[in-house]
């Protein structure tokens, strides 16, 4: 592997520095690679032969809100809890919710206490509340913290005796499958992000650990999600963009995921399929599509509040993306941003009106993305050029004719690292308050998250983990 790059695409002194990096660490890998677990699974009868598509219900359109208490209506709905958070709760979209509600005469009951970045106790709050009150019908009015929390609040009901592991992603929970309709759910989104109204996943800081986890079957889909524009406009421009770099996150990982047919095991039983599949023809469209309207849009959303238009496709963007890797799954970025998130103690992201550290879920992927794609562009290096060139790498660069493999990692990072220094996302890993010295910490917070690491395109384990979160402490 040659150990420098002189395309055009990587002229500037930071890129020819990083390249260097790349390549000399890179070569050690792929070497590594072949000798411990090669670059995909391979060689074994019980490999998948099948993909599922499933999605929610979606209603996009300005003002669709108010259609939400007929909706309920027409579900014959005798109590219905709507939830959302204590900011969300002060907003014209849950004045819309609860006027159409009282309109159409719907039985409800408000909680209104969810938490941004939830965990194992806001959960269970949420939770307890629930079985209080017996709802039959659910409706989320928030970003993908209350739908989720929404989300683990309908499973739960339906289980009473259940304790939280039992439904939780193995090995930090039982991982036991859900095996019976849940009660409807009818997710309002208010940021452009998450795409939590399409997908069948609930995502929490389990405390105990100081890790993210999750619950994920397309049991928790929701019934319908109603995607309305004027509900994005009140968010504050921070929240914006880490909505939107999740949303970028979404797109660029199942567009790269391991393919469905290189995942094993075959389920014996169709309903063990699991949710994240890994990438497959329609999750791909769905997924690039959601990447061009990001990269065309997520600008433009934040710096404006009052672009309608781009509030509007950063809405469908959300919808793409989350349709796509609903299916596909995500993996690196995902599973390494959970122990960011976890371990956090002191770093909180400006724009965000609550009372405890924070570092928003979209912030945690985004910053080791360059990182992560530097290292995964020779498992594909056909989709990682297919993503760069949507960024606006130039396809007539030498670098980019030769569609040499290990170029494909490097100009994707390149172009990322660009448009995430335009946005003045937070440099990496030390903006965020972490060293050198944590990185032990991050890798096995991260080992745990099986059901999104094992979906990247190249098998990763510590060594490959302290490599990338070493690249990610500083993009710029």
């Amino acid at each position: 592997m040659n150990k420098s790059c002189t395309c055009p695409a990587h002229s500037n002194a930071r890129a020819v520095q990083r390249l260097q990096h790349q390549h000399q660490h890179q070569h050690h890998h792929t070497d590594k690679c072949q000798h411990d677990h090669g670059k995909s699974v391979s060689g074994n009868d019980d490999h998948e032969y099948a993909f599922e598509m499933a999605s929610s219900t979606l209603r996009f359109g300005e003002g669709v809100t108010r259609e939400v208490g007929q909706d309920l209506v027409n579900m014959g709905a005798k109590k219905v809890l709507v939830m959302t958070d204590p900011n969300i709760a002060k907003l014209p979209v849950m004045k819309t919710v609860i006027e159409s509600l009282q309109k159409s005469q719907v039985n409800f009951v408000v909680y209104d206490r969810t938490r941004a970045e939830p965990t194992d106790k806001s959960f269970w709050e949420a939770i307890e509340f629930t079985k209080k009150h017996k709802p039959d019908v659910f409706v989320a009015v928030g970003g993908g913290s209350v739908m989720d929390t929404c989300k683990a609040a309908n499973l739960y009901s339906n289980y009473p005796d259940a304790e939280l592991l039992e439904f939780v992603n193995a090995p930090i929970g039982k991982g036991a499958i859900i095996g019976k309709d849940l009660s409807p759910l009818i997710a309002i989104p208010t940021t452009a992000g998450t795409g939590s109204e399409t997908t069948g996943t609930a995502i929490f800081d389990y405390e105990p650990l100081h890790v993210k986890t999750g619950i994920a079957s397309r049991k928790l889909r929701p019934t319908l999600g109603i995607v309305d524009p004027h509900n994005t406009i009140t968010m504050p421009a921070q929240v914006k963009l880490a909505s939107g770099l999740d949303v970028l996150c979404h797109a660029l990982e199942s567009y790269t995921a391991l393919p469905y047919t290189e995942r094993t095991p075959r389920p014996k039983n169709p309903a063990e399929r699991p949710a994240y599949q890994g990438s497959n023809p329609i999750s791909d469209i769905w997924s690039l599509e959601g990447l061009r309207l990001t990269v065309k849009y997520l600008k433009r959303s934040v710096e404006d509040p009052s672009d309608l238009e781009a509030n509007a496709q950063m809405c469908l963007a959300a919808a793409a993306a989350g349709t796509g890797f609903g299916s596909a799954g995500v993996h690196l970025c995902h599973g390494m941003s959970y122990p960011i998130s976890g371990l956090n103690k002191t770093y909180k992201h400006p724009g965000y009106n609550v009372d405890h550290s924070i570092v928003p879920h979209g912030i945690s992927v985004a910053v080791t993305a360059p990182a992560v794609f530097r290292y995964t562009g020779e498992a594909c290096p056909d989709r990682h050029f297919k993503a760069a060139e949507i960024f606006g790498a130039n396809p007539n660069s030498a670098a980019f004719r030769s569609q040499k493999p290990e170029n494909a990692g490097p100009i994707l990072a390149e172009q990322l690292t660009e448009f995430l220094e335009g946005l003045g996302v937070p440099s990496g890993l030390e903006a965020l308050g972490y060293s050198r010295k944590d990185i032990p910490a991050l890798v096995q917070g991260t080992l745990p998250q099986h059901r999104v690491t094992k979906l990247a395109p190249l098998t990763t384990g510590a060594e490959a983990l302290e490599r990338i979160f070493e690249d990610a402490l500083k993009n710029y």
